[in-house]
């Protein structure tokens, strides 16, 4: 199937315009065109939501739109704080297709399957490329929901062979209020389920840079609901973490933790979970879930940069110059990079490799939730086979 020869089927935008009236005027003025038929937005959380809704809701009227809050945003012109960034997709080259679930506890089976074949029939009905090898999901959930291992295993099951990635949406660092955007207005305790076919070659991935070392650490006591850990090898928690990476439980922070992650081993891969807190108790609260009895491995940071660009060069080398990378990058990533020095040099980088997305509070990828992993989709120029 070839794609139409279309100048620019993906144009992207960044406001910093601190006003919502302005803000949303100038993304719509450098996005909309005859063709645009859906917009997808990474915005600040210290904007005024309510009135940043209506505003958006106003200046794309007629287009679907969705998004959500951020840690920070990445823009075309690399990492910013403040800003909104968006990206507008061409309907000829793009089916995009937006659910809403819109309470994360009790979702089900049934709920996911409902779900997912709504999206897949009206991406069909779009007529733009087959569902098979052609589409992906990309999922937004609210970042302190502590829903998301549930909601995604769900997911996956009734998405099948389609390929899923997304984020948890951030509030700057506050960790008191997270938002997805879907019709028209902001939730909490929800998310956004996007499809999206298209004839064009794309690649969903994700990738760290961190490297085990020898260290083991057994979950002895943990209450997974809240994503707490009382005892690592029968020893107080933050303990026994603080004496594996040689520092008082007075010190750990999240600089330690950014430096310093824990990752649960699948197949031949770990996967980070990262800390959040120490708690008054002597435990430790996870950004991702942490059952009783997993094994965790304390892990060391290689180089980031060279990590990613070993990942995306590898990806480019076989699809040629991408459209853009749509980026879920951990925001405990960006806060390694700020502490390293290596913020701008990264900042550049991405900007180098046309990525746009946002930092989070976690990643997903094909039904698991991960930490301090750059997780994303890149989407090529070229027609995709198959």
């Amino acid at each position: 199937m070839n794609a139409p020869l279309i100048k620019e089927p993906v144009v992207t935008a960044v406001s910093r315009q601190q006003d919502p009236t302005l803000a949303a005027r100038e993304l719509a003025d450098s996005l909309r065109h005859p063709e645009l038929g859906f917009v997808l937005f990474f915005c600040s959380a210290e904007y005024p939501l309510e009135q940043l809704s209506a505003e958006l809701d106003k200046a794309f009227d007629g287009i679907q739109i969705t998004g959500c809050t951020t840690a920070g945003e990445v823009t075309p012109e690399g990492y910013e704080r403040g800003s909104i960034t968006a990206i507008g997709f061409d309907r000829n080259l793009f089916a995009a297709e937006v659910a809403l679930i819109e309470s994360l506890e009790g979702f089900a089976l049934a709920d996911a399957q409902k779900l997912v074949d709504g999206l897949v029939n009206a991406c069909r009905e779009d007529r733009v490329a087959p569902i098979k090898g052609h589409s992906f999901a990309l999922t937004l959930l609210d970042g302190l929901s502590s829903q998301e291992e549930m909601v995604l295993m769900t997911l996956n099951a009734a998405l099948g062979s389609i390929p899923q990635f997304g984020g948890s949406a951030g509030d700057d660092i506050h960790l008191t209020n997270t938002h997805v955007y879907c019709n028209g207005r902001f939730y909490t305790q929800a998310a956004v389920v996007i499809m999206i076919s298209t004839p064009l070659d794309f690649e969903v991935f994700t990738t760290h840079h961190m490297h085990a070392r020898d260290e083991k650490l057994v979950v002895t006591a943990a209450d997974p609901g809240s994503r707490t850990v009382y005892e690592l090898n029968a020893v107080p928690a933050a303990e026994e973490y603080a004496r594996i990476v040689g520092l008082p439980v007075e010190q750990l922070d999240n600089r330690v933790f950014a430096f310093k992650p824990l990752a649960v081993r699948i197949g031949n891969e770990h996967y980070v979970r990262s800390i959040q807190r120490v708690n008054p108790d002597g435990s430790l609260t996870f950004y991702c879930a942490v059952e009783n009895g997993i094994v965790l491995t304390a892990m060391e940071p290689g180089s980031m940069i060279e990590n990613l660009g070993a990942r995306l060069d590898h990806i480019e080398s076989e699809m040629g110059e991408p459209l853009i990378t749509i980026g879920c990058d951990c925001f405990l990533r960006r806060l390694e990079l700020e502490y390293c020095d290596q913020a701008e040099e990264m900042s550049r980088f991405l900007q180098q490799h046309r990525v746009v997305g946002f930092n989070t509070y976690g990643e997903q990828y094909d039904g698991m939730h991960i930490n301090q992993t750059f997780t994303g989709v890149v989407i090529g120029r070229n027609s995709r086979h198959g």
